[in-house]
């Protein structure tokens, strides 16, 4: 078969020339949808003060038990130091994981609408 040459169009059933492409349509499916706005990423200043007074109050609760149980197994007060030591710092750690995913939590729920609620519509 001879090969076609530059000056004449190729006759061949090839991909590129079986398709051909669609002028009339929008290539974008959703055209007239809106990107929503960025929620703001901080929660609010009442549950970060909530969620730093429960850290301190952990730490402290968790020293006092610390220091109860260093005082149990030791007459010595350096073993209840370290016992108020340890257990505030383990238990500060803990609550503040927790205060953490809660804060989290809260902002994504608070955050979260659905592109197509009706209350989510006129909002730029």
């Amino acid at each position: 078969m001879p090969e076609p040459s530059e000056d004449e169009p190729s006759t061949s059933d090839d991909f590129s020339t079986a398709v051909e492409p669609s002028v009339s349509k929008s290539p974008m499916p959703f055209d007239g949808l809106t990107a929503p706005v960025p929620a703001i990423a901080t929660p609010p200043a009442p549950a970060r003060w909530l969620a730093f007074a429960g850290v301190l109050v952990g730490g402290l609760l968790g020293g006092l038990i610390g220091y109860g149980i260093g005082d149990i197994l030791s007459d010595s007060a350096t073993v209840a130091a370290l016992g108020a030591l340890l257990g505030g710092l383990i238990c500060a750690v803990g609550v503040g994981i927790v205060a953490s995913l809660t804060l989290r939590a809260m902002n994504e729920w608070k955050v979260s609408i659905h592109p197509e609620d009706p209350r989510n519509h006129n909002k730029a």
